[in-house]
């Protein structure tokens, strides 16, 4: 018995971990990118850390709006949609993490998934976000969204989203 739940338990581990971080070719580059629900780790790959490292270290946040953030995040959660085919989900996403970071913004209401080239995410349904363009920044409070910041900024990153907090 014990050794049939130590099979079952190693089972359930791999197939928990299998969903996370997982890496797929892209049929067009066919280079590595991500695919589904994935968390900063996934960015430590040497595969796609020589962009986020670059990215999140190059960008300078607006001194003080961090700080302005910060009281603005009580029952916010935020969902990212991108692609790491996309360049434009290699720059803005870095940037977005460090701007969390600096303002203090707890990483378990963050989630991101990463999509194919046609906005799919394999097992995830994500019919309901209507994503026409990545990366898409969804800001909700109290699991109401709030706002969004598709593709580029419309000012910077840290304006737009204490432009949505401030609603």
């Amino acid at each position: 018995m014990a050794k049939f739940l130590f099979i079952l338990l190693i089972i359930t581990v791999q197939s928990f971990g299998q969903s996370f971080n997982q890496i797929i070719i892209d049929e067009k580059s066919e280079k590595p990118m991500l695919i589904g629900y994935t968390n900063r780790n996934a960015f430590t790959d040497t595969t796609f850390s020589w962009w986020f490292n670059t990215e999140y270290d190059d960008y300078d946040v607006e001194e003080g709006i961090t700080s302005q953030l910060s009281p603005l995040f009580e029952d916010i959660s935020i969902k990212i949609v991108m692609g790491t085919w996309c360049s434009d989900s290699r720059r803005e996403v870095p940037h977005f993490y460090k701007i969390l970071d600096l303002s203090n913004f707890q990483e378990k209401n963050l989630t991101v998934i990463n999509v194919d080239r046609k906005k799919l995410a394999e097992e995830i349904d994500l019919s309901d976000l209507k994503i026409e363009l990545v990366p898409t920044f969804i800001i909700y409070r109290d699991k109401t969204e709030i706002g969004r910041i598709i593709e580029t900024p419309e000012v910077t990153l840290e304006k737009d989203l204490l432009n949505i907090l401030n609603k």
